[in-house]
């Protein structure tokens, strides 16, 4: 039986990343002034500087006298802040860097340089530099997709499914019934014969398997690992008896005995794999949800959901682990005056933004009265991030697709497992 290696991903990282990619594809520039940098690992960033520079030069080309404005400083900001790194980072670095339009829109020249930095959560093998009306993004989108693909296999003389783990969800692919003939044979037929007959039509059903198996788990999900499932001893006997491409063969990473076969075998066997396959993501994310279920089902006090409470929780230490999906769509705005430092803060979702951090800024400091409140807006999990980093609190964002990130969605999409319970404390 094989063995793979899979590399934990920060949840919180690749959400933030995720998050930044997606603001980033709405961005639009007024001209080809969108400047997007990936700088591969090992790559000297001297070389990088010395490309930009040379792009800077090239810059003063450009006829529009506002575009070459927008592009050259662009350049120069993102070389100022190359200079601040010593060498490239580990897995190296992206950027993306322009001149867009402020909050809510203005008119022609109001535009802003901003930067983004990224460090990609794999391995980056490429250097690409692009001046364009749009950020290039679909580098790093491939990159958070997960490579980890898992195929599996739910056989018996009856029938067979095949199905794909494939990042936070698992997918039933398809399904086939034998065509082989029951144990019993029919009437005029001599049990040697009725035998012969059997074998070769399982054969051939065995053969089929191996063929379409090869067809989804070779040329089309280039998998990692294979998981055969089944009732009685049908999977141990198309194993050993080499019909799978040697290949497959050397990627099997389990055998499990099952109840079914067929498309409910792969929920099944998906079920009963959770310690084979605990170092998933997925896998993971069901466990932490159905901790978190057990604990509220118990009534223990050790489990809670509600943004609201799990904040207070969160401030005085009590969580233990808290747990988001990714589709939250919350937002903290803060107005906090610069005269006498009192700070307002509501929580909102996406489309009160805007309207919120206006009101702030347009009313008086309900401290002194001045009229000089700045508004700020945070995401909801760049704010529990910064909570939980001053409690060690364990912060986990899930999938709010996958069927337990639909499940903690039931509670308001966010959950919280307690250190202990408050209704008990002293």
């Amino acid at each position: 039986m094989s063995k793979i290696n899979v590399e934990k991903q920060d949840s919180v990282k690749l959400y933030k990343i995720r998050k930044i990619l997606e603001e980033l594809s709405q961005k639009a520039g007024r001209g080809t002034e969108l400047i997007s940098v990936y700088i591969p690992k090992g790559k000297q960033l001297h070389e990088i500087i010395g490309n930009l520079q040379q792009e800077q030069g090239t810059a003063d080309n450009i006829k529009s006298d506002l575009t070459r404005t927008h592009v050259v400083d662009s350049l120069g900001k993102v070389v100022q802040r190359l200079k601040l790194y010593k060498k490239t980072p580990e897995r190296g670095l992206v950027m993306f860097c322009g001149a867009l339009p402020p909050e809510g829109g203005g008119p022609l020249g109001s535009e802003v340089v901003k930067v983004w930095e990224i460090d990609p959560p794999k391995d980056l093998n490429q250097y690409l530099y692009r001046c364009d009306d749009h950020f290039h993004v679909d580098i790093l989108k491939d990159m958070l997709k997960d490579d980890n693909l898992i195929g599996f296999l739910a056989i018996d003389a009856k029938d067979a499914g095949w199905g794909l783990l494939n990042g936070d969800k698992i997918e039933v692919l398809a399904q086939t019934g034998s065509g082989v003939a029951g144990k019993h044979r029919q009437g005029g037929q001599s049990a040697k014969r009725f035998q012969k007959l059997r074998e070769m039509e399982l054969s051939y059903y065995y053969n089929r398997v191996a063929e379409t198996t090869r067809e989804y788990f070779i040329d089309i999900y280039p998998i990692k690992g294979l998981i055969i499932s089944g009732p009685g001893p049908t999977k141990e006997d198309f194993i050993n008896g080499g019909y799978l491409e040697y290949r497959l063969q050397n990627m099997i990473i389990s055998t499990i005995d099952s109840s079914y076969s067929g498309a409910e075998g792969i929920r099944e066997a998906f079920s009963k794999a959770s310690e084979i396959l605990s170092d998933f993501r997925m896998v993971e994310e069901k466990k932490l949800v159905e901790d978190l279920f057990r604990e509220i089902n118990a009534h223990t006090g050790l489990g809670t959901y509600g943004l609201n409470e799990i904040i207070e929780l969160l401030k005085n230490n009590v969580v233990k682990i808290l747990i988001i999906t990714d589709d939250t769509n919350m937002n903290r705005v803060e107005g906090k005056c610069r005269r006498c430092q009192t700070i307002q803060e509501e929580i909102v979702e996406r489309p009160q933004v805007i309207p919120k951090k206006t009101q702030y800024a347009n009313n008086p400091c309900p401290g002194c009265n001045a009229m000089e409140v700045e508004a700020n807006e945070q995401d909801i999990v760049d704010y529990l991030e910064l909570l939980a980093s001053k409690t060690g609190t364990q912060l986990e964002v899930i999938s709010g697709h996958a069927e337990h990130g639909v499940m903690l969605s039931s509670l308001g999409k966010v959950g919280a497992i307690l250190r202990y319970n408050p209704g008990h404390a002293k």
